[in-house]
This record gives C-alpha cells, sequence and structure tokens, in this order.
C-alpha cells in the first residue's frame, strides 16, 4: 500500500510538467524521442503480422485515449454499453485493471477488491449493465469472458487503444477537450502515448469537455462532443440514501478526488453551486482513513470512482487499529456523499458504430 501511495505521487509530480515546457521536459526530451521510434516500431511489426496478435469471432470495440491519464473513457464505455443493449447486443467489458494486482484474467463483480481488479473496473461492474473481466492479457481476458458468458456478441476493450495484440473492428479515441495534448511531448516529457496524428486512424474522436470546435482537432476522424452530467448524490455507507446537489448548499463542504484531471469534479460541483474545500489525489490514489479525516466539514463529497476505494476502506480491519466503521471512525464516512455521472453525446456516435460492427452478421434490433 505504501508502494503504491509512493509510486502514485511520483507520477504526480511529473505529471505537472506536462502541461506546459519546463526545463525538466525540456531534459526528457531524447528519452521521448526514443519512445516515439519504439512505439512506432511496435506498431509497424504488429500491423505486418511480425508480432502476433488475436482476432476474436465478434466484434471488438477499444475505448481509448493517446495521453496519459484520465479522460472519461470509463463513462464513455458505459454509455456505448447502454446504447448496444438498447438495439438488441449483448456486450462484455474487458479492461487492464489499472491499479489493481490481478495478473491472470478474472470476472469483476460490484463487491470485489479495487486493489486486485482496479478501481475503474469495480466501478463499472457496480452499474450491473453487463459482465466485467480484467486481466493483464486482455485477449485471454476475452476468451475467459466469452466461456463465462457464450451470450456476449460485442466486447469493449477498456482503455485498450494502445494493447495491438487484440485486433479491433472500432476505435474510439477520448480527448480532454480541457488539457488536450499538454505540451505536445511524448512520454516521460509529456503526455502523450502516441503522437496527435494517431487519431486520424481512429473511427472516431470524442471531446470531453472543452470549448473548442470539433474541426479543431484536424483529423479525419468523425468527432462527437461529450458531457458529464450528474447532480444526484448517494451516501457513502447507505447508497440507498440520496441527495440533490441544492441540499448541500450552505454547507461547510470538503471534495475529494483521486482522478485524472481532480480539477473537472471540482469545476462541476461549482456548477452545481456548491463551495467546497478541493483536496486533489493522484489517479488511482490508494486512500486511508486519514484522507477522510475534516473534523469540520458537514458533508465530503467524491467521484464514483473516489467512493470505491473508501468503501472498501469500510472493510478492512489494520491489525491492533480499529476496523474504519468503528465509532471512532464512523462519523467521517456516514459525511462521505458520491457524485453519479453519466455521459451525454450525440446518438449518431451509436449509429456510427453499429454501421461498423452490423457487417459481423448481426442485426440491431
Amino acid at each position: 500500500m505504501a508502494t503504491a501511495r509512493l509510486a502514485t505521487a511520483r507520477l504526480a509530480g511529473l505529471q505537472r510538467h506536462w502541461y506546459r515546457v519546463t526545463p525538466l521536459s525540456l531534459a526528457l526530451l531524447p528519452i521521448s524521442f526514443i519512445f516515439r521510434l519504439l512505439a512506432a516500431t511496435r506498431r509497424v511489426l504488429y500491423r505486418s503480422g511480425m508480432l502476433p496478435s488475436e482476432k476474436l469471432p465478434l466484434p471488438v470495440i477499444v475505448v481509448g485515449n493517446i495521453t496519459v491519464g484520465g479522460s472519461g473513457k470509463t463513462p464513455l464505455t458505459l454509455w456505448l454499453v447502454q446504447q448496444l443493449i438498447a438495439n438488441g447486443w449483448h456486450p462484455g467489458i474487458i479492461s487492464r485493471g489499472f491499479g489493481g494486482t490481478a495478473a491472470s484474467p478474472q470476472a469483476v463483480y460490484a463487491s470485489s477488491d479495487p486493489a486486485v481488479t482496479g478501481d475503474e473496473a469495480v466501478l463499472m461492474a457496480q452499474r450491473m449493465l453487463c459482465p466485467v473481466w480484467v486481466g493483464r492479457d486482455r485477449p485471454a481476458a476475452a476468451r475467459e469472458l466469452l466461456r463465462a458468458h457464450p451470450e456476449c456478441d460485442v466486447i469493449l476493450s477498456d482503455d485498450g487503444l494502445q494493447h495491438y495484440r487484440l485486433q479491433r473492428d472500432v476505435e474510439i479515441a477520448v480527448v480532454d477537450g480541457v488539457r488536450r495534448f499538454g505540451n505536445g511531448f511524448l512520454l516521460p516529457a509529456g503526455p502523450l502515448r502516441e503522437p496527435v496524428a494517431r487519431l486520424a486512424e481512429v473511427d472516431a474522436i470524442v471531446v470531453h469537455g472543452g470549448t473548442a470546435t470539433l474541426d479543431s482537432y484536424g483529423s479525419a476522424s468523425v468527432a462527437y462532443r461529450m458531457q458529464l452530467h450528474g447532480e444526484v448524490f448517494y451516501n457513502l455507507l447507505n447508497p440507498d440514501t440520496t441527495a440533490q446537489a441544492a441540499s448541500f448548499r450552505g454547507q461547510r463542504l470538503h471534495a475529494i478526488a483521486g482522478i485524472g484531471h481532480p480539477q473537472r469534479f471540482f469545476t462541476h460541483l461549482h456548477q452545481l453551486g456548491l463551495t467546497v474545500q478541493a483536496h486533489s489525489y493522484p489517479d488511482h490514489h490508494c486512500y486511508a482513513p486519514g484522507d477522510l479525516n475534516y473534523p469540520d466539514a458537514d458533508a465530503i463529497l467524491m467521484t464514483e470512482k473516489d467512493a470505491v476505494k473508501c468503501a472498501a476502506l469500510s472493510e478492512q480491519d489494520n491489525g491492533s487499529e480499529q476496523k474504519y466503521r468503528s465509532e471512532q471512525n464512523n462519523w467521517a464516512a456516514e459525511k462521505c456523499w458520491v457524485l453519479r455521472v453519466d455521459a451525454q453525446l450525440d446518438p449518431a456516435l451509436t449509429q456510427h458504430i453499429l454501421e461498423r460492427i452490423t457487417p459481423h452478421g448481426r442485426q440491431t434490433a
């Protein structure tokens, strides 16, 4: 746990140099050029067949990005699942399970440990829309999912744009419309996993937020705008208890966010009319009970991704320490409220995807 917290803290320190040109980012440019060459060589080897890739017997939709950090892939994946189900499909989700320790393929449930399967995978499983499996080997994870759920007829790969071992029928790249491409450098000098020119090769670009026009991305791909909507909170300990945003106005509020772009969450709260003391943590932050210790708070607000791990704290027993849900600490957990958000997109994206996957012989409803 301590090692994971240290690693995320170091990554957060480096990320501060990715969205502007600094002496450190310039010093890292030589390594960035090497990374670009290796990434391009790897892709050519897969496209030429010199490195093996696997074709599944059903369509595969990959949702990913060309930058490191959160851009909205998980909400988009859940939106796509809902759209596919509404059109008569039976999707399944596979994921790397980033932040988890799981190596071999395994199913993810609403009650799964995020430390094992990853926080985003548990979040998706909690929506109970379709089967979710994780594994470092995505083709193997897909095979196991299909073995357990033969009714599935389309696979969505969450954050798999650079995972070329799995062949895909549709590629969707999500772009953070606010931070865009940072300083424009590839790793480790900047946030890019692949050059911006890669966007010209995907089937669709989804721009999350921002004010730039869609045609400003200069890509041959079709672009769509995505916004996240949500104004209802549920209680961390009692999820059936909900509250509208208006009920928190005038209270002493603290907000925590351990996501790729924490400021997006804080801005959303401000747009809901809430004034909060904001506390940013690195993406996939491993929460400890002390992270929720705000004695002056009337309420502590968090994202669904944070809630997955904070709820898991209530099940832990740290040796001689009291459990998180002990009488001493229960006051903090009861003050935690979770904002559920859902993606909103142009329905034309659904039609665009259906046109790409129906040649496989599947008829839409």
